[in-house]
């Protein structure tokens, strides 16, 4: 098996790392921060919106069992993509929407997805996801891993 990641911003990070980890052949998803300026931040760093991270679910999977397209539709399915910095109740620039793509290939596949999307006029305002090539991925604190699973809470708060 050789193993790949993705890197998916869909708002608070809790439900995004849930949903991806519920997918055959993910075979880890982790909850934590890309595409800022501060090293190790933490969660109350981020929440403060000034870091420019976002929360993401940071995904390993097999694709010999789950292909990059699949982790797509799962990530378009578990959000509104046309929100611009905001997810139900969660408002700021850490829970955009946005696709870290790791290499090339990703990006493409990622553009390609998001302008289907739109021919397709699934949503009736457009699709704000940015694609971004992956940065530095700093794993949250250990309480916010699986933490739907240990606490069911429904959304994030701080």
């Amino acid at each position: 098996m050789t193993e790949r990641q993705a890197t998916f911003g869909a708002g608070c990070f809790w439900g995004v790392e849930a949903r991806f980890r519920a997918l055959d052949g993910v075979t880890d998803a982790v909850s934590g921060f890309m595409g800022g300026t501060l090293d190790s931040p933490s969660y109350r760093d981020v929440c403060t919106g000034t870091t420019g991270h976002a929360e993401v679910g940071q995904v390993s999977y097999d694709p010999d069992r789950i292909g990059y397209g699949e982790l797509h539709d799962a990530f378009f399915d578990m959000h509104n993509p046309t929100t611009l910095n905001r997810q139900g109740p969660d408002r700021g620039s850490q829970y955009r929407s946005v696709i870290f793509t790791h290499d090339e290939t990703q990006a493409e596949q990622a553009r390609a997805r998001i302008a289907a999307l739109e021919e397709q006029h699934r949503w009736n305002d457009p699709i704000v996801t940015a694609v971004e090539p992956a940065s530095s991925f700093w794993r949250a604190e250990e309480y916010h891993q699986r933490y739907l699973e240990k606490n069911g809470a429904a959304h994030c708060a701080i």
